[in-house]
């Protein structure tokens, strides 16, 4: 089909249109417009390209651009990203869906060091190393990295995702356990705090949802596997008493 061409007016306000609404919001400037504005024909091609350089332009590009660009490649499921170090529309729309289904903030798709660390993360847990039962299903947590994922009859069944284990005096302990405890929203006497989606598999540790930003690296756990909130519920979903729970590694910094 041939691209019809449109001839108009292209004035600021019409240009504005077109960014910030695509084509459907392109209005022509009205005849006579004055000396100033000039008759420019504009396809669906060229309005295509100037809102792809208006929308790579907002986005700035990071130190670990290129970092985060391979391990996001590597990783799948973020939409289409070119590994060259060089932020595109593309490069910024997959960064940004990253940053908001790992909790990053803000998510305006700046390759920055938390970006880049959790990308590295994930891209680099090995799920196997779990050991997982051939049967059933098994919570794996990988301090080393802080991710944590669910194994099932031996296979993976959701992937890994980012967690906050204990650090200084209340390191999570790595071993094999068996969920215990189950409650949709435990109350925690020592911290006084609330713990949704509460799974206990040793001790008064568990799976919960992070009460606080997950991404602070100064802070830890007091030993729980702190999860963001929507992992907190599929963890939950799934879990049932007497599930094994594999945790393995240490945390840097304990």
């Amino acid at each position: 089909m041939a691209v019809k061409r449109v001839t108009a007016r292209l004035t600021t306000a019409a240009l504005a249109a077109v960014v910030g609404g695509g084509l459907g919001a392109f209005a022509l400037a009205p005849a006579g417009a004055g000396a100033a504005t000039r008759t420019a024909p504009v396809t669906a091609t060229a309005a295509t390209t100037v809102v792809t350089r208006a929308a790579a332009s907002s986005c700035a590009t990071g130190k670990y651009q290129k970092q985060v660009e391979g391990y996001l490649k590597r990783l799948g499921g973020y939409g289409t990203v070119t590994v060259d170090g060089k932020q595109s529309a593309a490069d910024c729309t997959a960064i940004v869906k990253f940053q908001k289904r790992f909790g990053i903030q803000p998510a305006k798709g700046l390759a920055g060091p938390t970006t880049y660390d959790v990308a590295k993360r994930l891209a680099t847990t090995k799920t196997s190393a779990c050991k997982p039962k051939k049967k059933g299903v098994t919570f794996c947590v990988d301090l080393t990295r802080q991710t944590t994922w669910v194994m099932k009859n031996g296979k993976l069944s959701v992937k890994p995702t980012v967690t906050r284990t204990g650090m200084d005096d209340y390191e999570t302990p790595a071993g094999t356990f068996k969920i215990n405890k189950r409650t949709r929203k435990e109350w925690s006497d020592p911290y006084e705090v609330w713990l949704p989606y509460w799974q206990r598999f040793i001790g008064g540790r568990g799976f919960h949802q992070t009460t606080t930003y997950l991404h602070d690296k100064w802070r830890g756990s007091h030993g729980c596997v702190n999860l963001l909130e929507q992992d907190a519920k599929k963890y939950w979903s799934i879990g049932k008493i007497g599930m094994t729970v594999k945790v393995f590694g240490r945390r840097p910094g304990t």
